[in-house]
C-alpha cells in the first residue's frame, strides 16, 4: 500500500464524468432511507493509533488487493490513512451491496469513537485501475458532509461485476485488483456551536430523516411574505389538530419560524400530509413535492378569503401553436404552469434555456402536420408566453434519464443564473402576440435551491435573501449563517472545480473535481411586484386561537428548559413504598422489589434540610413525620438493588443536595429511598421500632404454582441469631394458609445474567444463612408428597427460570414481512426443534421440519437475506439478535418439502427460450446436489412446451448479454452459480446438429455505442450461436439472422454488422467472406471474438430481465390529507 502526497491524476481520467454516477449514497446493506452501518470491525482498525503530524489536507491511498476473486466476505475494509487529520479508510463489498455492480465507499475509520455532533467535509475520488490501459480506469468522484448518521459515502453501482471480474478487461490482473483514493480534506467551522437566530436573525427546521429537500422548499415558501400571510389567513379553528390538519399545521410551522430562538420541527407537518416515517425518510423529488404541496393548498383555500393566492403569485400561462407554412392554418392552445422545466445539458445559461424553450420546430418529411381541412401540410411548431407570474419557479433539469444506460443521471455542468433576469429582452422574442406588453417582466433572484451529491441521494439546502436586500442567507437545515452573493450564485453553477496543489515544487498536477453542488430550483421575484410580496407579516395575521395555542406551546417549552437549566440546584426524590410493592410484584416487575421509574416521585430544592422534606412526604402521603423512617437503596455487586440501612439521626437535619452526594456515588441527580411505615393493629401508623445491628429486614414474595403467580405479601424485621422455622406461623398468616401449612422457603439472589435462587434451610439461623438487610425470602406451599398435581414451574426457581427467559416472538409470513400474523410466548432457551415445533403446531401443521425461519434485521426493518439453516443455531436467543441488538420478530415460510432434505437440494432458476414463440419462462429446478447439468434438462423438458418431442436441449451462462458457457451435460450443479448470471436454456437448433467439417459456430451479439462514454462498446439483448458456412457472405449471412429473428425489412436495413475483438469493432461489408474472420480458434474466452449487430435498443423489455440497475425504491409523493 502506497500513500502519496500530492496526487497526479492521469488527465485521461476526467473522461470518466460524474454522470455515470449510478448511485451515489451512504452505504446502506438495505437502499430504503438511511440506516446505521453494521460494523465489523477489522484487524487493520488497530494498525494506525498515532497521528501524522504533517498530515496533508490531499493526498492518494493506493491498496492492492491481491487473490480478489476468491474473497468470500461480503465487505473488505483497507488499512487505514490519514487525509487531513483524519483517519480514512476504503469500504468495498467485492460482489455488490445487494447490486450486481462492485460498491465502493469512502469510511470514516474511527466514527464510532469519535466525539458526538462531529462532522468532517471531504471533496473524494475513488478508482478501479485498469492494468492494461490506464486511460480506462474507472473513477468517480463526489464530496460529502460525514457524521455519525452518514460515516461513509460513496458509489453502490461503482462498475459492473461482468466488466471487473472479466479478465480481458483489465481490471483484475493476476487476480489482483487495484483500488485507488484521492481525498482532500476542507475544513468546516464548528457545527453545534452556531447560534442561528443570535448570527442571522433567522432560525432553521430540523432534518427529520431525509427531508432537507423538504426543508429548503419550505423556507424558500416561508420567505415568500405574501406566501405566508395567506397562509396565516387560511381558517382554522382552536379544535384543529395540527398533524390532520395542512393549513394548520403550515400555520404553526411558519408562526415558530417567525418567533422560535431555535430550530424547528417538521414533524406535525409531515403528519398531515398523511406521511407516515418510512415515507419521510424516502428522498422525494422537491419539484414533486412542491407541485402537490401547492395544489393541495390551492384546494383547501377554495371558499376562504384567500382563495386564488397560489395562482396569483405562481401561475403565468404560455401558447402552444403550430403554424402551417403553405397554407393559412394555425393550431393554438392556452395552457398555464406553475413553475417552468428549464433544460441544463446543452445551456450555458437561463436565457438559452429559454431560446430553447421557445424554439420552432419544423414538421416536415417524414413529420408533416396534418391540418384539418388542408391534410398533411409543412409546418412550424412553437411555445411562446402569453403571461409569467409574480413568483417565478424555475426547475432547473439537474436529473435526467439516460435511454443508452437505461439509468438516470445528475447533469453537473456549468449552468449560469443571473441576479436580474429580463424576460422582455431582444424585443420581447418569448411572447406571444397576445402578452400584455405594458407588464415589465423584469425579475429578481431571490432563492436559490442547491442539491450537492448524485443521482441516488445528497443532500439539499437554500441560499434566500428575504428582503431582496444584498445580504444572503444559507438555510441548511437547522443551521442557518450569512453568505457573500458569491457563494449563493457562482458558487451554485456547477462545472468543474481546481484545488491548487498542496506541495507546488513536489509535483504541480493539481486536484480536477466536478462540483456536485450546484442549482436545482430558481426563485425569481418580479421587480413591479415587489412591494406587493416583500410584505409586512405580523401577529395581527395571525388569528388568536392560533397565537394562544403556540404561545402556550412556547410557554410548556420555556417551562422544560427553565427546569433543565435550574436542574442543577433540584434533585429528584424517588420514594417507593409497601403498596408499589404489592401493586407491582407480579404484575409490572418479578426480580427485586421495585420500578423506581413507577414511583411518586418529588423535586426539591438542594438546600432544603431533610427534616423539611419529610414534612412535603407527610402532605403527600398523610403519614405524620414521627412515624416515617426512610431506608438508602444500594445496588450490590451482583446487580440487584435493595434497601441498604435507615438514614441515621444525623443524616436527617442535613440538607437534600449533601443526603444524595452519600447516597449516590454515580452523582445521578436522583436519590432513591424506602419508606418504611409500621402499622398498628387498628392498621394506623405507629412509630417505627428501634432497629439494632442484631435486627435484620427481609421482604418476602408468594409463590403459588397452580396460578402461576407470584405476589408480595410484606416484611419482616428478624433477629440474625434466630432461625425461619421460628417465624413459620407468621408467613402462612401472611399467606392466607393455616398456620401449620408445610412451606419451603427460598432466597431470590440475582437474575442477571442467569437466575440464582436458592432453598433455604429452616433449621439454619439467619445470619449462618448469610442473609441482610434488603434480602428477599420467596416462599410456597411444599409439593405434596404422592400427589398427582402436574404443575408447568412447580417451584419458585423453575417459574423464576421461566419468567427470565419467556419471549413473546412476532411472527410474520416471509411473503408479507410488514404485517405480524400471530405471536407466541416461547423461552429464550428454547432449541431450534422447540421453536419450529410450536410455529407448526399454531399452524395446524404436521411436519415442523416443513418450517423455515428467518431471522430479522434491525436497522433495514426487514428479513435477513439468507434464512436459519435446519438446526443452524442453538437457541431461539441466537435467532433474534443482530449485531448487538435484540429483536423480537421472527419470519416463516412453509416448504413443500423439509428443511433438511431442500439443504440437501440445489436450486436454480433457469429461464427456457421457446424455439418458436417469442417468449421466457423462469422455472425453478430443485434437484440433489450432486446432480448433474443433464439431470436439470431431463427434469426442465417434463415441464416446457417443446418445438418436437424429440428436440434437444442445452443449459448456458449469459452475464451481461454474452454467452460465457455452454455447460457439459456431465457438470455437476452443486457449483453453479445463478446468483449473477443467468442461467439460459434453449432447443439446438438442427443446423448445428449436423456441422460440416469446415463450419463455424460463432457468437453474435446486439451491441449500441455509447456516446456518453467514449463510444465504448454495449452489449443489449438476447445473445445467440449461428452456424456460418465457408465461403458464406455477409449478404447470405444477414438473411438468414433477418429470418431467425423476424425483424422488419425497414428496421433490418438500418442495422450495421461487425467483427469484434475485445471490444472493438471492424464493420464489415457485404461482400465479406465471415467466415474469414472467425478462423484463429485459441482465443481465450471465445465470447470475445463476436459478430456484432449494432442497433439501437427499442425491444420492449422483458420483465424477468429488467434491469437490475432501475431503483425501485422511489415512490411518487403523496399527501395523503
Amino acid at each position: 500500500m502506497t500513500l502519496m502526497t500530492p496526487p497526479p491524476l492521469d488527465q485521461q481520467q476526467q473522461q470518466q464524468q460524474q454522470d455515470d454516477d449510478e448511485m451515489l449514497v451512504p452505504h446502506t446493506d438495505f437502499p430504503e432511507g438511511p440506516q446505521p452501518m453494521e460494523v465489523a470491525q477489522t484487524e487493520t482498525a488497530n494498525t494506525v493509533d498515532t497521528q501524522a503530524v504533517d498530515d496533508p489536507p490531499s493526498a492518494r491511498f493506493t491498496w492492492t488487493i491481491e487473490n480478489f476473486s476468491r474473497l468470500n466476505t461480503k465487505k473488505l475494509y483497507s488499512d487505514i490513512f490519514f487525509v487531513g487529520g483524519y483517519k480514512w479508510r476504503i469500504l468495498i463489498f467485492p460482489k455488490g451491496n445487494n447490486v450486481d455492480h462492485l460498491s465502493m465507499y469512502l469510511d470514516v475509520a474511527d466514527s464510532s469513537t469519535l466525539p458526538y455532533g462531529w462532522s468532517r467535509y471531504a471533496q473524494f475520488s475513488l478508482s478501479v485501475i485498469n492494468q492494461i490501459h490506464n486511460k480506462y480506469s474507472i473513477r468517480k468522484e463526489t464530496q460529502h458532509q460525514f457524521n455519525a448518521r452518514e460515516s461513509d459515502w460513496g458509489f453502490t453501482s461503482f462498475m459492473p461485476l461482468g466488466e471487473l471480474y472479466d479478465p480481458n478487461r483489465g481490471y483484475l490482473l493476476n487476480d489482483t485488483c487495484i483500488v485507488e483514493a484521492d481525498v482532500a480534506v476542507r475544513r468546516v467551522v464548528d457545527y453545534w456551536s452556531h447560534d442561528s437566530k443570535k448570527e442571522t436573525g433567522y432560525v432553521g427546521l430540523k432534518n427529520q430523516g431525509a427531508t432537507c429537500y423538504m426543508n429548503s422548499l419550505l423556507q424558500t415558501l416561508y420567505h415568500i411574505p405574501y406566501f405566508r400571510k395567506a397562509v396565516y389567513h387560511m381558517p382554522t379553528t382552536e379544535n384543529d389538530m395540527p398533524s390532520g390538519s395542512i393549513p394548520l399545521a403550515l400555520q404553526s410551522l411558519f408562526y415558530k419560524l417567525q418567533y422560535s430562538d431555535t430550530s424547528v420541527a417538521t414533524k406535525e407537518l409531515t403528519k398531515s400530509f398523511g406521511w407516515d416515517t418510512y415515507d419521510s425518510f424516502m428522498q422525494h423529488d422537491v419539484q414533486e413535492l412542491n407541485r402537490v404541496l401547492c395544489e393541495k393548498l390551492e384546494d383547501k383555500m377554495k371558499g376562504t378569503v384567500v382563495e386564488g393566492t397560489i395562482q396569483q403569485l405562481f401561475e403565468g400561462h404560455h401558447m402552444n401553436y403550430i403554424e402551417c407554412i403553405n397554407v393559412d392554418y394555425k393550431s393554438t392552445r392556452k395552457e398555464s404552469f406553475y413553475d417552468l422545466q428549464l433544460d441544463v445539458k446543452g445551456c450555458r445559461d437561463v436565457y438559452a434555456s429559454f431560446d430553447k424553450y421557445v424554439e420552432v420546430e419544423r414538421l416536415e418529411g417524414d413529420n408533416k402536420y396534418h391540418a384539418e381541412q388542408y391534410g398533411l401540410q409543412d409546418a412550424r411548431k412553437g411555445v411562446l408566453f402569453i403571461d409569467f407570474p409574480p413568483v417565478l419557479q424555475l426547475q432547473l433539469k439537474r436529473f435526467e434519464y439516460d435511454f443508452m444506460r437505461d439509468t438516470m443521471v445528475k447533469i453537473n455542468d456549468r449552468y449560469e443564473f443571473p441576479l436580474q433576469l429580463d424576460l422582455d429582452r431582444e424585443n420581447g422574442k418569448y411572447l406571444s402576440p397576445d402578452a400584455d406588453r405594458s407588464v415589465r417582466n423584469l425579475y429578481t433572484l431571490h432563492s436559490v435551491l442547491v442539491h450537492s451529491g448524485g443521482v441516488h441521494g445528497g443532500h439539499y439546502y437554500a441560499f434566500i435573501r428575504p428582503t431582496l436586500s444584498d445580504q444572503w442567507f444559507k438555510f441548511d437545515d437547522e443551521r442557518v449563517t450569512k453568505e457573500d452573493v458569491k457563494r449563493a450564485l457562482e458558487e451554485q453553477y456547477g462545472g468543474e472545480e481546481e484545488l491548487p496543489p498542496t506541495n507546488p515544487g513536489f509535483n504541480n498536477s493539481p486536484f480536477k473535481f466536478t462540483k456536485y453542488s450546484n442549482a436545482y430550483m430558481l426563485v425569481y421575484i418580479r421587480e413591479s411586484d415587489k412591494d406587493k410580496i416583500i410584505c409586512n407579516v405580523d401577529e395581527k395575521d395571525i388569528a388568536e386561537h392560533l397565537r394562544i395555542r403556540l404561545k402556550k406551546e412556547q410557554e410548556e417549552k420555556e417551562q422544560k428548559r427553565k427546569e433543565k437549566a435550574e436542574a442543577h440546584l433540584y434533585t429528584i426524590i424517588k420514594v417507593a413504598r409497601n403498596e408499589d410493592l404489592l401493586e407491582q410484584i407480579g404484575r409490572d416487575i418479578y426480580f427485586d422489589l421495585v420500578d423506581h421509574e413507577k414511583v411518586h416521585s418529588f423535586r426539591i430544592q438542594k438546600q432544603m434540610p431533610f427534616n423539611v422534606f419529610k414534612e412535603e412526604v407527610a402532605k403527600e402521603f398523610g403519614i405524620p413525620v414521627q412515624f416515617q423512617r426512610f431506608w438508602i437503596w444500594a445496588k450490590r455487586q451482583n446487580h440487584t438493588y435493595r434497601p441498604n440501612r435507615p438514614l441515621t439521626p444525623q443524616e436527617e437535619v442535613q440538607s437534600v443536595g449533601q443526603l444524595r452526594e452519600v447516597s449516590n456515588k454515580a452523582n445521578n441527580a436522583e436519590l432513591k429511598l424506602f419508606l418504611e411505615v409500621e402499622l398498628g393493629q387498628d392498621l394506623k401508623p405507629v412509630p417505627p421500632p428501634e432497629k439494632t445491628k442484631e435486627d435484620i429486614l427481609l421482604f418476602f414474595k408468594l409463590y403459588e404454582p397452580l396460578k402461576e403467580m407470584l405476589q408480595y405479601v410484606g416484611r419482616l424485621f428478624v433477629k440474625g441469631s434466630g432461625k425461619p422455622v421460628e417465624i413459620l406461623a407468621k408467613l402462612n398468616e401472611m399467606a392466607g394458609f393455616s398456620p401449620d401449612e408445610e412451606i419451603e422457603i427460598y432466597e431470590e439472589i440475582k437474575f442477571e445474567p442467569n437466575i440464582m435462587c436458592e432453598r433455604i434451610d429452616k433449621k439454619a439461623t439467619f445470619r449462618a444463612s448469610q442473609l441482610e438487610d434488603g434480602d428477599i425470602i420467596c416462599f410456597q406451599k411444599s409439593p405434596q408428597v404422592g400427589s398427582s398435581d402436574q404443575f408447568r414451574y412447580p417451584d419458585v426457581p423453575s417459574f423464576l427460570e421461566y419468567v427470565h427467559n419467556r419471549q413473546v416472538v412476532r411472527f410474520r409470513s416471509l411473503e408479507k414481512p410488514k404485517e405480524d400474523e400471530f405471536c407466541l410466548e416461547l423461552s429464550k432457551n428454547h432449541n431450534y426443534d422447540d421453536v419450529v415445533e410450536r410455529v407448526a403446531q399454531h399452524l395446524g401443521l404436521e411436519d415442523p421440519s416443513k418450517i423455515r425461519l428467518t431471522s430479522h434485521n434491525c436497522y433495514s426493518q426487514q428479513p435477513k437475506p439468507q434464512p436459519i439453516k435446519y438446526r443452524g443455531v442453538e437457541h431461539l436467543s441466537d435467532m433474534l439478535v443482530h449485531y448487538n441488538q435484540s429483536s423480537d420478530i421472527l419470519y416463516y415460510e412453509v416448504l413443500d418439502i423439509p428443511l433438511p432434505e431442500l439443504q440437501g437440494l440445489k436450486t436454480l432458476k433457469v429461464a427456457f427460450h421457446h424455439a418458436t414463440k417469442d417468449e421466457v419462462v423462469i422455472h425453478t429446478i430443485r434437484l440433489p446436489k450432486q446432480s448433474t447439468v443433464g439431470d436439470v434438462i431431463n427434469d426442465l423438458k417434463t415441464k416446457v412446451e417443446l418445438s418436437d418431442p424429440n428436440a434437444e436441449l442445452r443449459l448456458l451462462e449469459v452475464f451481461y448479454h454474452k454467452i460465457y458457457k455452454i455447460f457439459p451435460l456431465s457438470e455437476k450443479i452443486e457449483n453453479i452459480n445463478d446468483q449473477y448470471w443467468t442461467l439460459r436454456a434453449e432447443e439446438i437448433p438442427e443446423e448445428e446438429k449436423n456441422l460440416g467439417p469446415h463450419d463455424r459456430l460463432i457468437h453474435v451479439y446486439h451491441f449500441m455505442k455509447d456516446t456518453a462514454q467514449n463510444q465504448v462498446v454495449q452489449n443489449f439483448g438476447e445473445p445467440f450461436f449461428l452456424v456460418i458456412h465457408e465461403g458464406e457472405t455477409l449478404a447470405e449471412v444477414k438473411v438468414r439472422i433477418q429470418k431467425k429473428l423476424q425483424v422488419p425489412d425497414e428496421e433490418f436495413s438500418k442495422w450495421k454488422f461487425a467483427f469484434l475483438s475485445l471490444g472493438r469493432p471492424e464493420y464489415l461489408q457485404e461482400s465479406d467472406i465471415v467466415s474469414n474472420r472467425f478462423q484463429r480458434r485459441d482465443v481465450y474466452g471465445a465470447w470475445e471474438q463476436y459478430l456484432g449487430l449494432e442497433h439501437t435498443d427499442n425491444a420492449p423489455k422483458r420483465s424477468y430481465a429488467a434491469n437490475q440497475n432501475r431503483h425501485t425504491f422511489e415512490k411518487p409523493v403523496k399527501i395523503y390529507n
